[in-house]
């Protein structure tokens, strides 16, 4: 059994388990500025409440997806993972800190009832919502794309490297997905004016990151593509192209399922492309890595694996059970007044 091949495809389920789940909350938190804005200051602060209390429950279970996936190529793939993020230290960090300070945002905004500091902590959560998913595409098409890579597997680039038109627009798309996503999520949890709103805004939204996301994969297929990631490609596009229309005719379900698909299936291309390759090296003469020689030892991939049979259907299964949970629709009239926490 070729356990490196195994893991490989594991890393690529977890960057699109990670993409879809995380990204509609990156989606939510990223307009809050435009869905969260009401006819007043009172109506303001309800409807962003509204927007943060539907991704309460699930923005820090998704992020386990991002840690799974990190450390899953550490332990399967060291090379690649010294590799990229020698390459990617400096973007990777301002991910890091984009995350963090988000994440303070939404554990601290309700800790004062009052205006400025609620609005300073929706700044974070807006400021990380944007920037941790715009770096997520960048570095995710570099390592498809390829980057320097000499003959020691070592990366002899520099951060303008990275800043390449391909991957700018990788992030881009990303982002775009992810607003897309999260404004489908919404009219899938809300009730009003803002389900309303966040119709009309994913529309606008979708059609504007078709046309990116088209544009990416079109390229990557052209310059790097087989027939398998054509058909992911086409699948990317069908869905999202659905997930536009189902939105138009109020069926939001089916709208956030094809914002779904699409994310995956725009991963699905980036792996299969990327394969049999882990980072392929744009440098002549420099030596790629690849599935081969990158991994760990076939004992070290054979304890991951029995790991992974073990904790992955649970923790699956404690996913599915919290969003079953918390699957109502919920609007302005359910929350609450503001209680200042001393």
């Amino acid at each position: 059994m070729d356990y490196a091949l195994i893991w490989f495809g594991l890393i690529g389920l977890l960057w699109a388990g990670y993409l879809v789940l995380e990204g509609f909350d990156f989606g939510v938190g990223a307009l809050l500025p435009v869905l969260g804005k009401g006819r007043n200051a009172q109506d303001t602060e309800k409807r962003r409440r509204v927007m943060l209390t539907t991704i309460g429950p699930h923005w820090d279970g998704n992020e386990v997806w991002l840690l799974t996936a990190g450390g899953a190529t550490f332990a399967a793939f060291p090379h690649w993972y010294a590799t990229m993020f020698s390459a990617m230290y400096l973007p990777l960090l301002i991910l890091l800190i984009a995350l963090i300070v988000r994440n303070m945002g939404f554990e601290y905004r309700g800790k004062r009832d009052d205006d400025t500091w609620r609005q300073r902590w929706d700044w974070a959560i807006i400021g990380g919502s944007i920037v941790a998913p715009l770096l997520v595409g960048v570095a995710l098409t570099n390592v498809v794309r390829g980057l320097p890579i000499d003959a020691d597997m070592e990366f002899v680039g520099n951060l303008w490297t990275l800043l390449n038109p391909m991957s700018l627009l990788g992030g881009l798309v990303v982002l775009g997905l992810s607003l897309t996503h999260g404004a489908f999520f919404l009219a899938l949890k809300t009730t009003g004016d803002i389900r309303r709103d966040a119709q009309a805004l994913g529309t606008t939204l979708g059609l504007g990151t078709a046309v990116l996301a088209v544009t990416l994969l079109l390229w990557l297929n052209l310059s790097q593509g087989t027939v398998w990631t054509w058909l992911t490609t086409a699948v990317a596009a069908l869905s999202l192209v659905g997930a536009i229309l189902a939105n138009m005719r109020g069926r939001e379900g089916w709208a956030f399922t094809g914002t779904a698909v699409t994310m995956a299936s725009a991963v699905a291309t980036y792996f299969l492309a990327l394969y049999p390759n882990v980072m392929p090296t744009t440098l002549p003469g420099g030596t790629s890595l690849t599935i081969e020689n990158a991994s760990s030892s076939e004992l070290t991939l054979q304890i991951m694996t029995v790991a992974a049979l073990v904790f992955t259907p649970i923790v699956l299964l404690y996913t599915a059970w919290t969003y079953w949970t918390f699957r109502k629709r919920l609007g302005t009239q359910h929350i609450p007044q503001a209680v200042s926490v001393k």
